[in-house]
């Protein structure tokens, strides 16, 4: 809205200013030249080209140098706005919800933005149609201009029914399901357009179906979305070595700063590969937050997290209100009232046709499933944002491209003003729970849960104390719905699990199982050199964060006294136990550790598979 009072005022409020100078003819030239330097009785003048003009339009090209001062180059949205959003959705991962439901997710995410793109598409080659029937198209506009369009307008970006979301406390796995398709869903987006954008069809027609450059544009896709998952995964890795085989926990400002340079870095080498920087610095963001954070000193923790929600906050609000400034300062806008409602019509069948089908479809294969009115709320949540106008306003040279700027831009300020400002109502009338309070992923395991721990969880540094054995009890109705959650996501998520626990957290970080153990014996001298000292002092966590993921109903009980307790409040014997589901090692010289870790000393342990039983000393 602020955006738009400028705008108002800049467009209507302040004098436009003509200078028309005498036509200088270059017939001998048969392309147009980037640059022109120009001798003005000895002056060197250099003219940089800004754009085709239409020979009806000639006469009509706006003069007014404030307008063209307000006006951004696209690319900086590309180069400076949009990392540091997309770093922060991928640095700010909520990991234990967002594993939860990471095949529903992904199915929404990449499943889902490819459907409604060819829907989207289809439908508005269909209304480009009508509009040449009934005479309201004066340019061309090809099918790959309508799955173009269909592409951008995928991204979605409901920052407004997120924050409303969070405000309420709504219903975590809700959030989770929404945040984690927007977050994906933008990379996707991005790496479709650019290959609908490469689709050349060989012949006189380029615009004429073609299989071999639709499957060279499936080929390019699949190129540049793996080239960046990979390049923002190998910076995340490389930043993670550094923090943990140097002293720069010792300069937290230094290392705050390589930390933001590294990361910013990831964008950089991948525009120069040619692959997408913003969708490299997404996955940069996640391993960073995985890896690299529990390496950073206690200051660094602290700065990183706020520096990068504090950038996230301003570029995503100069996005928005420069939204507002363009929809009054844009000197190319084209509307189209029949294009403008297709689309608005497009954009909420393709949205219907991918939720609804895909929800049918994993509801099959989830204990938990997902209900009418949380399908109905994601229907409802497909807001359009920073990424859609983003990806309209990098190129709007051509007819097709300046309509699709046009609507996109309606289409966002729509989806956010009414459909954000409906979202506490819908939640309502859907009977979606809020006030569901929440912890934070430090606090979590503290107030859900009190667990056994050795030495330090890897996502949090406690401070130092005694109190190495704490009592695992479970929250009731809570613990076994959540039970339920981890059994369905631990079909996909177990392999990654044992891998990412067992190598790469003890190969890159302070914590996990030390090597020795874990390598085969061939390998001690690289299992030496790779684990970090603090493994031994801290010993192997038996509960991380993320084993949260995979644990299920009686995974871990505990007896006390005369009674048991376990994480669906079932009752044993006279032991405490801790069983890890889908960890099979017997006892092994990490376990020896384990027990001087302990202080058991002389006291009786057994192993039993992956169970370890231990008397307890009353403490109460």
């Amino acid at each position: 809205m602020a955006g738009l009072i400028v705008g108002v005022i800049l467009r209507y409020g302040t004098p436009a200013t003509s200078g028309h100078d005498k036509s200088l003819s270059c017939t001998q030239e048969d392309r147009a030249f980037s640059t022109l330097l120009v001798n003005v009785s000895g002056k060197f003048f250099e003219y940089t080209l800004k754009g085709e003009i239409s020979p009806g339009k000639i006469n009509s090209v706006e003069q007014n140098d404030m307008l063209r001062k307000v006006t951004f180059d696209p690319e900086v949205f590309f180069n400076i706005l949009l990392p540091p959003i997309i770093f922060h959705a991928g640095y700010s991962l909520k990991k234990r919800h967002f594993f939860r439901n990471l095949g529903s997710i992904l199915a929404y995410a990449f499943l889902g933005t490819a459907v409604s793109c060819f829907i989207i598409g289809n439908l508005m080659y269909g209304v480009v149609k009508l509009m040449k029937i009934v005479g309201q198209l004066s340019d061309k506009f090809y099918y790959t201009d309508c799955l173009f369009f269909g592409a951008i307008i995928s991204a979605t970006d409901p920052v407004t029914v997120l924050a409303i979301f969070n405000e309420l406390h709504a219903d975590v796995d809700l959030y989770a399901l929404l945040f984690g398709e927007s977050v994906l869903n933008d990379a996707v987006a991005i790496v479709l357009s650019s290959s609908i954008v490469a689709y050349q069809p060989a012949g006189l027609n380029t615009h004429a179906f073609d299989a071999a450059a639709f499957f060279k544009s499936v080929g390019i896709f699949l190129g540049i979305f793996s080239g960046s998952f990979t390049m923002g995964a190998v910076t995340g890795v490389v930043t993670a070595l550094v923090t943990k085989f140097t002293k720069l926990h010792c300069f937290p400002l230094l290392e705050t700063a390589l930390f933001f340079l590294m990361s910013w870095s990831t964008f950089l080498l991948a525009e120069a590969c040619g692959f997408t920087g913003v969708v490299a610095v997404l996955f940069c963001g996640i391993t960073q937050a995985h890896y690299t954070y529990n390496n950073l000193s206690v200051e660094s923790r602290s700065r990183t997290k706020q520096l990068f929600e504090v950038l996230h906050f301003l570029a995503e609000n100069f996005i928005f209100s420069y939204m507002g400034l363009a929809l009054f300062t844009f000197q190319k806008h084209v509307f189209s009232p029949v294009f403008i409602i297709g689309a608005f019509v497009a954009i909420f069948l393709g949205r219907a046709a991918h939720i609804y089908p895909l929800s049918f479809f994993l509801n099959l294969g989830r204990r938990h499933k997902i209900g009418w009115n949380f399908q109905h709320m994601m229907m409802f949540s497909g807001l359009r944002g920073a990424m859609a106008f983003a990806l309209a306003i990098r190129d709007t040279a051509s007819y097709a491209r300046q309509m699709m700027f046009t609507t996109t831009l309606l289409i966002v300020f729509f989806t956010v003003w009414i459909i954000g400002g409906g979202t506490t109502p819908m939640l309502s009338w859907l009977n979606i729970r809020v006030g569901v309070e929440e912890l934070s992923e430090e606090d979590q395991n503290e107030h859900r849960w009190r667990y056994i721990r050795v030495g330090v969880d890897p996502d949090q540094d406690p401070p130092p104390n005694n109190d190495s054995f704490q009592v695992l009890q479970g929250d009731g109705p809570d613990s076994a719905r959540g039970n339920r959650t981890k059994q369905e996501s631990a079909w996909l998520f177990r392999l990654w699990y044992s891998f990412d626990h067992n190598y790469l957290k003890p190969i890159l970080t302070h914590s996990g199982p030390p090597l020795t153990t874990t390598l085969p014996a061939w390998c001690g001298l690289l299992a030496r050199c790779l684990t970090s000292p603090q493994v031994y002092d801290n010993q192997e966590p038996l509960r991380e964060e993320d084993s949260d993921f995979i644990l299920t109903e009686g995974d871990l009980t505990l007896t006390y006294g005369d009674s048991t307790v376990t994480a669906n409040g079932s009752s044993g014997s006279h032991t405490a136990s801790t069983s890890l589901e889908g960890s099979r090692r017997t006892k092994s010289s990490s376990e020896e550790v384990l027990d001087r870790a302990l202080g058991t000393g002389d006291q009786p342990v057994s192993s039993r598979g992956t169970r370890l039983v231990f008397p307890l000393e009353d403490n109460a």
